[in-house]
């Protein structure tokens, strides 16, 4: 089913965008042929694709390499390629290959990493003594309350104890920040002159980026996706996001695993129309608390012309019970053996 209730209130609440005739212009890297609006800005909206086999982190034994070579592109898009494989013994399985999605091969230009800043293309370390989590799919790990990863968990006491994603609270590509990851990788945006809108097929999840100057909300009120505010900075929208709960974390540099609250992350969001198929969106965390310096990554998203559909997310509706459930069973027949 079509994602249709979110895609009325957009339209509703935006408006339909009035697009000039450069529009109608593909496949070129002219400034002339990104579209715009009738305002003279950039239009962002459509559906873009962020799928990408190119990793967050420079891998180690690349040290100070940059980019690869076509060669090495083409050894890399090959070793990426996945085969279904029977689960362990004591695990449930999952998905198989088919649904999975990781890409079709790496960003434009062969950069070794998403990270741009550090040079190095590595995450900067973590101030002494911050939280990190880490969870599993294929087994529980302990874990302390509240679990802010997104996906696995800590164990089947109660709901508390399963990843964010998986209890369907946010998609676990969705962030923010937005990184490449399993599959429904794209992003819807809906644009009018004081509002943009940026709805995550994964989990359905969207975030409403004033553009009118509103003051942000008080430090009090937090929410699992931040508060945020946008501008624009010549033709890139800038958008700066704060008042992150505390229940999720700094900064995800896996489904599984991740470090600090995100009540001390600021993050701020770059988004600019590089051509007509083209969406470079840029991130830049800054978290004095959990890093020892801030850090930049940048996506280029591709424009799809497929419209995006909902996603869900039954594992937090129904899957979540069943798996609460399974556990009480299982105790049950523990006792009644003893």
């Amino acid at each position: 089913m079509r994602n249709g209730t979110l895609l009325r209130l957009a339209t509703l609440a935006l408006g339909l965008a009035v697009v000039t005739p450069a529009a109608a212009q593909t496949g070129s890297a002219d400034q002339s042929a990104i579209p715009r609006l009738a305002d003279g800005r950039p239009d962002l909206s459509g559906v873009w694709d962020f799928r990408t086999i190119t990793p967050l982190e420079r891998p180690i034994e690349l040290a100070d390499k940059a980019v690869l070579t076509e060669e090495e592109a083409a050894e890399l898009t090959r070793s990426s390629i996945r085969v279904d494989q029977a689960p362990g013994p004591g695990e449930v399985g999952a998905y198989n290959q088919f649904w999975f999605d990781a890409g079709a091969g790496v960003i434009e230009g062969r950069r070794t990493s998403l990270l741009v800043d550090p040079p190095n293309g590595r995450l900067p370390e973590t101030v002494p003594g911050v939280l990190r989590q880490i969870g599993s799919y294929s087994r529980d790990l302990p874990g302390e309350r509240p679990i802010r990863y997104r996906g696995g968990g800590s164990g089947a006491d109660g709901y508390e104890d399963r990843g964010l994603a998986e209890r369907c609270l946010l998609g676990f590509n969705a962030g923010p920040p937005v990184l490449p990851a399993g599959y429904n990788q794209n992003l819807q945006v809906f644009q009018s002159a004081d509002h943009v809108v940026l709805l995550h097929e994964m989990v359905h999840d969207a975030r409403i980026v004033s553009l009118d100057g509103r003051p942000a909300l008080p430090e009090s009120i937090r929410q699992w996706m931040g508060d945020s505010r946008g501008y624009w900075d010549g033709d890139t929208l800038v958008i700066e996001s704060t008042n992150f709960s505390d229940k999720t974390l700094s900064f995800n540099d896996t489904i599984t695993s991740g470090m600090g609250s995100g009540e001390t992350l600021h993050l701020t969001e770059r988004l600019r129309r590089v051509d007509a198929n083209t969406l470079e969106y840029e991130f830049t965390v800054n978290d004095p608390a959990t890093f020892t310096r801030s850090f930049t990554g940048m996506i280029p998203m591709k424009k799809n012309d497929e419209p995006l559909f909902e996603y869900a997310c039954h594992e937090g509706n129904h899957g979540l019970r069943d798996i609460l459930a399974g556990a009480r069973v299982e105790e049950a027949a523990a006792a009644a053996a003893q």
